[in-house]
C-alpha cells in the first residue's frame, strides 16, 4: 500500500464522527466533576489545615497534587472529544496529552513509593530508615517531579518545532507525530511500562510479605496487639493494589500492543474498535484521580480526624 493510500485509510478511521466521541464526552465530565470535588477537600486538608508531617503524609500530598493536575487536564481532554476542529486536537497532542502523562506516571510512582514505605514499616517497626524521614521523602519527591518534567519537556520541544505537525481530521495524536518523534515515542511508551511493571511487582511483593507476616503471627501469638496493626496493614494494602490494577493494569496491557499493531492495522473497523478499547483503559486510567482519595482515606489517620469521621478512626 503506497503512501496516499494509508493516509487515505487513516482518514476514513476517524473517531470524531463516531458516536463513542459523545459518550467519552460525557463520562469524561462526569469523572471531571468527581475528581474535582474530591480532590479540593484532599487539597482543603492537607494544605489548608494543620496535619502532622510525615513520610506517608508527603507522599499523600503529592499523590494529591498529581490528582489534580491529571483533572485539570481533562479539560483538554474533554475539549478533544466535544469538538471535531483539529486545532483543538493538535493543542491537547501537544500539551494536554503529555501534561496528563506525566501526572499520570507520578501518580503511579508516588503510589510505589508509599507500598515501599508501609511495607518498610512492617518489616523494621521499631527503627525508621534514612529513606523515611520527612527530609529523605521531599527530596524524592522533588527529583521525581523535576525527572518527569524534564522528559516531558523534551517531548514537548521535539512536537512544537516538528515541521510536519500540522492540523489535520485525525484523532489519534500519534497521527501527528514524523518519522523521528514515533521513534522517541516508541522509546518513550516502553520505558513507560517498564516503569508501571515494576511498581506493579513491587506492590503484589509487599502485598504479599504482610499477609505472610499476618499469618505467621496469627499461628503463633493469635492473640498479639501487633496483629491488629498487621490486619490494618493488609487491609491498606488491598486497598492500594486494589485501586493500582483497576487504574493502571488494563491501560498498559492494551497500549503497548497498540503502539506496535495499530499503525500496521488496513482494516479501518477493526482499527477503530483496537482504538475505543484504548480509550476505554485511559478513562480507568484516568478514574485514578477519583479513587485516590480513597487511598487518603485508609492511610492517613489526619485525614479522617480533619473530616471528623471519628467513628471510623475509633474502629482504626
Amino acid at each position: 500500500m503506497d503512501q496516499n493510500t494509508t493516509n487515505s485509510t487513516q482518514g476514513s478511521c476517524d473517531l470524531s464522527e463516531m458516536p463513542a466521541r459523545i459518550f467519552f464526552t460525557s463520562v469524561y465530565s462526569l469523572i471531571f466533576l468527581a475528581s474535582l470535588a474530591l480532590n479540593s477537600i484532599a487539597i482543603y486538608v492537607y494544605f489548608c489545615k494543620a496535619t502532622k508531617q510525615s513520610s506517608i503524609t508527603v507522599y499523600l500530598k503529592n499523590l494529591v497534587i498529581a490528582d489534580l493536575f491529571v483533572c485539570l487536564c481533562l479539560i483538554l481532554r474533554i475539549a478533544k472529544y466535544a469538538s471535531t476542529s483539529a486545532e483543538i486536537q493538535l493543542i491537547y497532542c501537544n500539551f494536554g496529552a503529555p501534561a496528563s502523562y506525566l501526572n499520570m506516571y507520578s501518580s503511579i510512582l508516588f503510589m510505589g513509593y508509599i507500598a515501599a514505605n508501609r511495607y518498610m514499616k512492617i518489616v523494621r517497626p521499631l527503627e525508621t530508615h534514612r529513606l523515611q524521614t520527612v527530609r529523605a521523602t521531599r527530596y524524592i519527591c522533588i527529583v521525581t517531579w523535576a525527572l518527569l518534567w524534564c522528559f516531558i519537556c523534551v517531548y514537548i520541544v521535539f512536537v512544537s518545532t516538528d515541521k510536519e505537525n500540522t492540523p489535520h481530521s485525525g484523532f489519534n495524536c500519534e497521527s501527528f507525530h514524523n518519522s523521528l518523534l514515533k521513534r522517541i515515542y516508541l522509546v518513550v511508551q516502553i520505558a513507560a511500562f517498564l516503569m508501571f511493571f515494576s511498581v506493579l511487582v513491587s506492590l503484589i511483593l509487599f502485598y504479599w510479605v504482610i499477609v505472610q507476616k499476618l499469618r505467621q503471627a496469627q499461628r503463633t501469638l493469635p492473640e498479639q496487639p501487633g496483629n491488629t496493626k498487621l490486619s490494618k496493614s493488609k487491609r491498606n494494602m488491598q486497598v492500594l493494589v486494589l485501586v493500582f490494577c483497576v487504574c493502571f493494569v488494563p491501560y498498559h496491557m492494551v497500549r503497548l500492543p497498540y503502539v506496535f499493531i495499530s499503525p500496521r492495522m488496513q482494516d479501518c473497523t477493526a482499527a477503530q474498535a483496537f482504538n475505543i478499547l484504548k480509550e476505554l483503559t485511559v478513562l480507568l486510567a484516568v478514574l485514578n484521580a477519583s479513587l485516590d482519595p480513597l487511598i487518603y482515606f485508609v492511610f492517613c489517620k489526619t485525614f479522617r480526624a480533619q473530616l471528623n469521621l471519628q467513628r471510623f478512626q475509633q474502629r482504626n
